[in-house]
């Protein structure tokens, strides 16, 4: 049924079409409105069987729901950028324990300094914790991937994270195709742990584990990630066919068969870049695109037969490996075996900063000539970042970058 709703309200209807038995809710922007409405639906009685705790912390959340999930529970949990970081030790915990808990990552940049705008800081800071991580370009792909990720997550029994632009989809309102519980149900079927605390059964989940066998069940790990290669675009074919529209997969290619230069990226900004590849498909050029949804596991086959024809490519990421640049185009780097091309990396979009169309296009024409530098950062104000490089120099006190630079844009610069 198409409403016109909030893209964290369509979220949140979503996973109660999935019949969660536990939610564990700790508010953290921009996710809130997520973990707000389930809580308005279990408090109406319009999702049953569902114990929704209020915890005390991040960390607390998704401790909680190791606890559940352990317990033979469908779990559900939320978190954004700093509440992502306070649960770290519970992410790997998850992971390890291969247990399936879905959780929603809105996605937020981490400070300091302090800021609540988008970028992917914070879920590529917990990409090598073991958990399946996939993105999402739209609102309605967001609703879908919640769906397919219980799915996911219960047949592999190891957790998935959906990532979700804050802001630009979490706070967005557009139409969205909101299933029935039919559909759902046909869909996703009842869950049927793998592992279960049951004291007809005792067991110990999370024993210690020593030199003798750590790395064979890190391995084990690894192993059901490769499985979720050839599970995830499975799992989007079936969902096509019982809700009728394309969502997930591991990555969709766009205008790219023919494509001499392709732009890969994660999540929201693909719209703004394929408005970008049709103005200039429109002006002669062989630019084309491929989104990545899933990125943990890596899709390095899929990502190398895209890539393979092309002489250029442009990596467009949000996210900032300080000291060496882009985490996107490094994974990048396995599938580009056997392919030469020029490749550039561009960090775009931190701290929410705009990503316009104008400036996608300049810096597109700019890589379409090779004038781009391996490493870009698209609007950088190089001008600010000089002037406080000099009062560095020029002082030894000179003051937190932050707020100079703050100061220098307001015009006070002393």
């Amino acid at each position: 049924m198409l409403k016109q709703t909030e893209g964290s309200h369509a979220i949140a209807e979503s996973v109660a079409l999935c019949r969660p038995e536990v939610i564990c809710a700790y508010p953290i922007t921009p996710q809130t409105h997520i973990v707000e409405g389930l809580g308005e639906m279990v408090k109406a009685g319009d999702l049953a069987n569902c114990e929704f705790i209020n915890v005390e912390s991040e960390f607390a959340a998704l401790s909680v729901a190791i606890g559940a999930s352990a317990a033979g529970a469908r779990t559900y949990t939320a978190t954004a950028s700093q509440g992502l970081l306070f649960m770290a030790e519970a992410v790997y915990n998850a992971a390890g324990l291969g247990l399936p808990i879905v959780m929603t990552v809105a996605n937020r940049a981490i400070g300091a300094p302090i800021n609540i705008w988008n970028d992917h800081t914070d879920s590529m800071s917990m990409r090598d914790a073991g958990w399946i991580q996939l993105y999402a370009e739209t609102n309605q792909e967001a609703a879908d991937l919640h769906i397919q990720a219980f799915r996911l997550a219960e047949e592999l029994s190891m957790p998935v994270m959906v990532c979700v632009d804050g802001f630009i989809l979490t706070h967005a309102y557009e139409r969205i195709d909101v299933p029935t519980q039919e559909q759902v149900d046909a869909y996703l079927p009842p869950f049927e742990p793998r592992q279960v605390l049951d004291t007809r059964e005792p067991v110990s989940i999370g024993a210690m584990v020593g030199p003798e066998a750590f790395m064979e069940v890190r391995y084990l790990a690894h192993h059901k990630q490769m499985r979720a290669l050839e599970l995830i675009p499975r799992l989007s074919q079936e969902f096509k066919e019982v809700f009728d529209r394309d969502s997930g997969g591991l990555i969709r290619s766009y205008r790219a068969e023919d494509a001499k230069t392709i732009v890969v990226a994660l999540g929201s900004v693909n719209g703004t870049i394929k408005d970008v590849i049709d103005e200039l498909r429109d002006a002669g050029h062989a630019i084309g695109a491929a989104s990545i949804c899933s990125f943990r596991p890596f899709p390095s086959e899929e990502l190398h037969e895209v890539l393979s024809h092309a002489k250029r490519l442009v990596v467009i990421e949000k996210s900032l490996a300080v000291g060496i640049g882009g985490i996107v185009s490094h994974n990048l780097r396995m599938a580009l075996s056997g392919i030469s091309l020029h490749a550039y990396t561009v960090v775009a979009g931190l701290g929410g900063r705009a990503i316009t169309k104008a400036s996608l296009r300049s810096l597109f024409e700019r890589a379409l000539r090779d004038e781009l530098e391996p490493l870009t950062f698209l609007d950088l104000n190089q001008a600010a970042i000089n002037r406080e490089l000099a009062r560095e120099k020029a002082q030894r006190r000179s003051g937190p970058s932050a707020e100079n630079i703050l100061r220098d844009l307001a015009g006070g610069a002393r």
